[in-house]
């Protein structure tokens, strides 16, 4: 039975506490929270979990095998190097940390004292997102031209970190995980109107290996929720839509037809549409499933069989680098290489 605490019961933290109390192999016995109303709510749901304002008490339990922090994103790199520190399993909400030193910092750690660190990058855990993996790796797209993604909601606005921190995290830890690789070059404008400083929106493009091109827009304030995304391929064209539960993903079989003779003189619609090929339209059948659970599984999987994350520290490591690229080009409103 592995034994978890939970650091942060706010949004997030519940569904958290949901998924690793009711797993076979684990139990949540620490919960922990600065709001003390929040914690009797959890006491009432759960009166066998300890809980606590500070982090201290389940991070020095040494009856605790695994630590997750589901905190505000300043406050990660502490908890999770304490945690490290004591030997436990790590999992830690997106992103990793502030900046890619701090997660640099955590993955060395990790290593260095054997132990899992894991990132809750949890779309990756997405069964829509796995098969959409499947047709790229397999190439039914063919070269992949462009990817077009659309992260957008009213609310909820945060004062922590801006939009792209908070929405771009997942599309990029997607993008990574489906191209493999991370991006080299990054583009990116935004508007803070709400809190000085804070970007409510961001307009970002990606530059990754092979010339694929993806375009981020990433908005707390938008009046329609989206989580779309478009990957346009050689030979065919795919949607995700996160919003369509029943049918999340469409395979288009459209594409510039690889050769054709062009007529010498365009003057009809007929003429001008000889170059394009537009065929069916495939739905393909995910199977239902919560994605945070599948994540949580994998979580407890990695640290019984010490198999490698499919979100682990250095797969956050690199999104976080992405995030740093985009700030400092947001900053200076310029292109900007991806340090790596």
């Amino acid at each position: 039975m592995i034994r978890v605490a939970v650091l942060g019961a706010g949004q997030w933290g519940p569904n958290l506490i949901r998924n690793f109390d009711n797993h076979e192999g684990s139990e949540v016995t620490w919960v922990v929270d600065r709001d003390a109303e929040r914690l009797a709510q959890v006491r009432s749901r759960f009166p066998t979990v300890r809980t606590a304002t500070e982090p201290g008490p389940a991070i020095e339990d040494d009856t605790v095998a695994a630590v997750v922090v589901s905190t505000p994103t300043t406050t990660h790199y502490a908890l999770a190097r304490a945690a490290l520190e004591r030997g436990k399993h790590v999992l830690v909400e997106k992103p990793l940390t502030r900046s890619a030193a701090q997660a640099a910092e955590l993955c060395a750690l990790a290593e260095r004292v054997g132990r899992v660190l894991m990132v809750s990058h949890v779309f990756i855990y997405n069964l829509g997102i796995q098969s959409v993996k499947q047709y790229i790796d397999r190439g039914d797209l063919g070269r992949v031209y462009y990817v077009s993604m659309v992260r957008t909601n009213l609310g909820p606005i945060r004062t922590d970190v801006n939009a792209a921190w908070d929405l771009a995290s997942h599309d990029i830890s997607i993008v990574n995980y489906w191209l493999r690789s991370s991006p080299t070059r990054v583009t990116a404008a935004g508007g803070a109107w709400i809190n000085a400083g804070i970007e409510d929106a961001v307009f970002a493009t990606l530059r990754y290996p092979g010339d694929v091109l993806v375009n981020l827009h990433a908005s707390w304030l938008n009046p329609r929720k989206a989580r779309e995304i478009t990957v346009v391929g050689e030979r065919r064209m795919l949607t995700f839509d996160d919003m369509n539960l029943s049918e999340p993903v469409r395979i288009y079989d459209k594409r510039v037809a690889e050769t054709f003779t062009p007529p010498t003189y365009v003057d009809s619609f007929a003429s001008f549409r000889a170059s394009v090929r537009e065929g069916d339209i495939v739905i393909p059948k995910v199977p239902p499933g919560e994605p945070l659970r599948n994540e949580c599984n994998h979580f407890l999987d990695c640290i019984l069989s010490g198999a490698a994350c499919l979100s682990g520290g250095r797969e956050g490591l690199e999104v976080v680098r992405a995030l740093e690229a985009i700030e400092r080009s947001l900053r200076g409103e310029r292109d900007e290489p991806v340090q790596s």
